[in-house]
């Protein structure tokens, strides 16, 4: 087994650790599986009977999405509390990994709203605990100097994208030949997959990625499991009592997430266990998780409303053909594929002189600001009326967007964290993708097409006076990072 002074000189994954390229594959089968199905999720469940779906109403179709991808990354929380302190986040990672292969399997052969109930609750907790605990276990890879680092987490992201590229355009074309199910099949199929050569490379990763850094006392162990019976106790509960419907499910998660991060932040900065320079740099993170729910709130749209819009609006005919659906998925998958070697490449060529964090944080989230303007042209249409190629402009905005944020925004959690919350600000990050998911769903239930101007200009320019802000603001807030860039 690699230790971490090794993996940290290693250079033969394109000047990077080895144990980078299994992370790559396992999180590259997992975006296959999960991005995959959620290309073909929505329209399952609005779709008619006669057409394979499930003929749900759209507004509660965008509201269970949106709350699906919230549950996400909320359940980062748990994976990154059972990796900090019962099982190290490498073999959380791999539990994690089955459990996802088990919940598409249910998707694929469990009928109606059973199979989407039991699939999707074990695909959110399975992925949430595979999501914050690779990233994690990527930045085991690197030392907190290292000026590789984030083109490391700009590789790692470009697997993401390989398997998001491809899996909406393998479950779209079985969806539109065969029907859902096969889809959802061949999702499980490409988990499988991605455990089979995560289990063969698992060597390659440091003897840090498998370290508990905040061991569990045995004498605490029975008041967690109590806290977990409770919090199940109180889910079925809302659920017979009608508190939680699907109509309403994604503004349920919009308020769990945003009290989550806000108890998650006080735990954090209140504990003794941490330093007074580890203290200021979670307090730097704060505007930072604002600026990032509110691009998430905007960018995760592609699954909810730019959903609709592609299946209503717009003109997907190419020579005489209809593109399934789900392909306009993979169009951001493909600009991530050519751009993140470039910016990879950028940052490791800058430098020390690249901009830093919180600028980079500013300029994505107002660069997606622009891309819901871009759309305000084609606001106003008939069905089939907006271009192809218009909307691939707009998500080739969405892209330059999510390159300056987001995989900058998960190499920033590792080098703020805590020692004795390692995993856990990593966790953190992912609340703000959650909350920013749920509220995509909840946003989605305004959106007609009817009223395409005021929609897309308001959230538009609210993005960028966000990311406005955080530029104004930004030299106090690299104060607050004492050092880390």
């Amino acid at each position: 087994m690699a230790t971490s002074t090794e993996a940290k000189r290693d250079t033969r994954f394109f000047g990077h650790p080895l144990g980078l390229a299994n992370l790559f594959g396992v999180e590259m089968w997992e975006r296959f599986s999960y991005y995959g199905m959620l290309g073909i999720l929505p329209i399952y469940l609005y779709y008619s009977v006669a057409d394979g779906g499930l003929a749900m109403p759209e507004t509660t179709a965008t509201s269970i999405v949106g709350a699906y991808g919230g549950l996400v990354y909320l359940s980062t929380i748990a994976g990154a509390w059972i990796a900090d302190r019962l099982l190290g986040a490498e073999r959380t990672l791999f539990y994690s990994a089955v459990l996802i292969m088990i919940g598409h399997i249910a998707l694929a052969v469990l009928p109606g709203c059973t199979g989407v109930g039991v699939g999707l609750v074990c695909v959110a907790l399975g992925s949430g605990g595979l999501k914050g605990n690779a990233t994690s276990v990527v930045g085991t890879l690197y030392g907190e100097h290292d000026e590789r680092r984030d083109g490391g987490f700009s590789l790692f992201y470009m697997g993401i994208n390989l398997g998001a590229f491809v899996g909406p355009l393998l479950t779209g074309l079985a969806q539109s030949n065969v029907g859902f199910h096969l889809g959802f099949g061949l999702a499980a199929i490409g988990m499988a997959l991605g455990l089979v050569q995560y289990t063969l490379g698992r060597r390659n990763l440091p003897d840090s990625a498998r370290s508990v850094p905040n061991p569990l006392p045995a004498a605490n162990r029975p008041h967690a499991a109590g806290v977990l019976v409770v919090l199940v106790a109180a889910i079925v509960v809302a659920l017979l009592t009608g508190a939680v419907t699907a109509a309403n499910l994604s503004d349920v998660v919009v308020w769990i997430v945003a009290i989550a991060a806000v108890i998650y932040f006080a735990v954090i900065l209140t504990s003794r266990k941490i330093t007074a320079v580890e203290r200021r740099r979670v307090l730097s993170f704060i505007p930072m998780f604002v600026a990032s729910t509110a691009f998430w709130a905007l960018y995760q749209q592609q699954f909810t409303v730019v959903e609709v819009y592609s299946d209503k609006r717009l003109d997907r005919h190419l020579f005489g053909w209809e593109m399934p659906v789900s392909w306009v998925q993979s169009i951001n998958p493909i600009f991530i594929i050519v751009l993140a070697p470039v910016f990879a490449a950028l940052w490791t060529k800058l430098a020390a002189r690249q901009p830093s964090t919180p600028i980079k944080f500013a300029l994505g989230t107002a660069i997606m600001g622009v891309a819901f303007l871009l759309f305000l042209p084609m606001a106003g249409g008939g069905p089939n009326s907006a271009p192809l190629l218009g909307l691939v402009g707009i998500l080739l905005v969405f892209t330059v967007a999510e390159l300056m944020l987001s995989p900058v925004g998960l190499s920033l959690s590792t080098k703020l964290a805590p020692e004795a919350f390692r995993t856990q600000m990593v966790a953190l990050f992912f609340l703000s993708v959650s909350l920013g998911t749920a509220l995509s769903g909840s946003l989605a239930q305004y959106y007609s097409a009817d009223n395409e101007t005021p929609y897309f200009g308001i959230l538009g320019a609210v993005a960028v006076v966000i990311g406005a802000l955080l530029a104004v603001f930004s030299p106090f807030v690299r104060k607050l990072m004492s050092g880390v860039r």
